[in-house]
């Protein structure tokens, strides 16, 4: 049973979203150089001083995106049945992902583009990563019955999920595909992991 959280906790937790947003919507428009910490303040209507006190820079409020989604993408995964076979417990996450109505793929694929053109965001992106990791992990290690200290596999299917999901956003954002949706696009990869990822029988020609 998932229990609310006291108030104050709540009004936190959607004062670091903002500010993550709003580190985020400058990046977009700035560049990542471009941006400040007293600029992230003012856009999210707080004081320099409230910026401090949830993040140390503004690296870590963009990177903070990341968090947001991957604790949803855990809320997801806890929400299915818990019968579900595993690998259609992903499917069906990733897809829910893309083709939710109030999501914005070009701005997931911007956050995206963001971290890896910006050297200070590489360069704290490995401590993050770490982090969201174990979390989505130690998710799918309770749906497993394993153990995301010991055991390849949890560790392995969040990675191909992940990649999964990447790569259908990216070939979707680029507008070449035959694919109507990235639903779709999504559908086809979890296939092609299922089946060991298999060579095609007729590779595309350039």
């Amino acid at each position: 049973m998932i229990q609310e959280l006291p108030l104050r906790d709540r009004k936190k937790a959607a004062t670091r979203q903002a500010l993550s947003d709003a580190a985020v919507r400058l990046a977009r428009t700035l560049g990542v150089d471009g941006v400040t910490a007293d600029a992230i303040a003012s856009e999210a209507g707080v004081s320099t001083r409230t910026f401090h006190n949830y993040f140390p820079s503004k690296e870590e409020a963009i990177l903070y995106r990341y968090e947001i989604e991957v604790t949803e993408w855990v809320r997801k995964l806890r929400e299915r049945p818990a019968e579900e076979p595993i690998w259609d417990s992903l499917e069906a996450l990733v897809v829910g992902i893309v083709m939710d109505p109030e999501r914005d793929l070009t701005d997931t694929f911007a956050v995206m583009a963001l971290v890896e053109e910006s050297p200070a965001l590489l360069a704290r992106r490995p401590e993050l990563h770490g982090r969201v990791t174990r979390i989505f992990g130690e998710a799918i290690a309770e749906r497993t019955g394993t153990d995301v200290e010991r055991d390849l596999y949890p560790n392995l299917l969040q990675m191909a999920a992940g990649a999964a999901a990447r790569a259908a956003i990216e070939l979707w954002m680029q507008g070449t595909s035959d694919y109507e949706t990235p639903g779709e696009l999504v559908t086809e990869a979890f296939r092609q992991l299922r089946a060991g990822i298999p060579q095609p029988a007729h590779p595309t020609q350039n």
